[in-house]
């Protein structure tokens, strides 16, 4: 199953080509993409893709592959960032990434 984190909420730009990247390079079993710049309203950062305030500059990350069995936690977050450089280089300003194998997702 790949969800959002609350079904209710829309994801912008940003969160679909994280999405999208991510589904392709790992073939996730739990995607969660959460938009987390409002909380940080105000920052130098705050502007996502479009460089609007409130513009999915801040995001959290929680995904679940079996591609990450036998990769320590590091090395999964690696592999995480290489997928997403263009975002991190451009409209996400801060990426927290939980990153887990389906035995770890309890």
């Amino acid at each position: 199953m790949v969800a959002i984190k609350e079904a209710n909420v829309s994801e912008g730009p940003v969160a679909r080509e994280i999405r999208r990247k991510l589904s392709e390079s790992f073939a996730p079993t739990r995607l969660e993409i959460e938009d987390d710049s409002a909380r940080h309203a105000g920052h130098h950062h705050e502007g996502g893709i479009d460089g609007r305030p409130g513009g999915e500059s801040h995001i959290n990350l929680m995904i679940v592959s079996e591609t990450f069995r036998g990769q320590n936690r590091v090395a999964r977050q690696r592999a995480v960032t290489a997928a997403l450089k263009t975002e991190l280089a451009g409209p996400v300003h801060a990426l927290s990434i939980r990153a887990l194998t389906p035995d770890e997702d309890v």
